[in-house]
């Protein structure tokens, strides 16, 4: 992908370096943004209210919240989806309301939404085709893609011939084929049995390292958060506002360290309270 209104690399042996060189601004940013919805009664619903955080260039930023907290609509304003009410969201430095050329930002559903009647590398090749790429060309990238997340060998392969775990990874392939430097991920391995869960997130963490593309991560996973994310934004129950925003420095591979059992438990803590709180109300 490279819009998200889309659906939404390696190209060589060396995966490219996407970092900019010599900037210090953040791949997001996330600026005093509110937004609200029309309800079916005829109100107004207000779900983020004043939200501000960075998604520093090369990190992950895992976003966790109650249900309901506004998560999803983070992402698909940094996808150019729709609009902030106030405030502002910069892709790259630009503010998301002017013109600007959205292939640097990938997006990664929650559903594979992988066309039944293409073969993988069509699928994947699908993020290409808004432009004027030629088709051989297109293929060629979406092969490269496939081989990236270790499904080359499944390029032939109709979704129904794939296992849970490996349509996601054609579909992370499409996210990653028109080489963004931004990738929106939406709770993208919920799911997934715990196995083939804990592999996806493994893979992740392989390819940014190799990309250095910068992750901005939507989960109700709470250890998930802890494992894959270099900084963690906790929301308050709607509206949402950011209750804390954590840097994660624990090592790497983190899975079953007592820092990272700890932190798991202090989070999932503080959103039981939310949840309690917002009961209580």
């Amino acid at each position: 992908m490279t819009h998200a209104n889309d659906i939404g690399t390696r190209t060589g042996a060396i995966a490219p370096d996407l970092r900019p060189a010599g900037t210090s601004q953040p791949a997001l940013s996330f600026q005093n943004v509110s937004k609200e919805f029309a309800a079916a009664d005829g109100t107004r619903l207000e779900v983020l209210r004043g939200v501000s955080f960075d998604v520093p260039v090369g990190e992950i930023v895992a976003i966790i919240g109650p249900s309901g907290a506004g998560k999803s609509t983070l992402l698909n304003l940094a996808a150019g989806l729709i609009a902030p009410d106030r405030g502002s969201i910069k892709v790259m430095g630009q503010d998301t309301r002017s013109p600007m050329d959205w292939r640097c930002v990938g997006y990664m559903f929650q559903d594979d939404r992988l066309l039944p009647w293409r073969i993988a590398v069509r699928n994947v090749a699908l993020a290409l085709e808004v432009g004027a790429m030629p088709a051989a060309e297109r293929l060629r990238r979406a092969q490269d893609a496939l081989e990236l997340v270790g499904l080359g060998q499944f390029a032939n392969a109709y979704p129904h011939e794939l296992s849970g775990g490996m349509r996601s990874r054609v579909a992370l392939a499409r996210s990653l084929v028109g080489e963004p430097r931004i990738l929106l991920m939406d709770e993208p391995f919920s799911r997934l049995d715990a196995q083939t869960r804990g592999s996806m997130q493994r893979e992740v963490l392989r390819i940014q390292d190799m990309r250095h593309v910068s992750i901005l991560f939507v989960t109700h996973d709470v250890e998930e958060a802890v494992i894959l994310a270099d900084r963690i934004v906790l929301l308050s129950p709607r509206p949402a506002r950011v209750r804390r925003n954590i840097p994660v420095s624990i090592p790497q591979p983190r899975i079953g360290t007592g820092a990272a059992v700890a932190l798991t438990a202090e989070l999932r803590a503080s959103l039981e309270a939310d949840t309690i709180e917002e009961i209580s109300a």
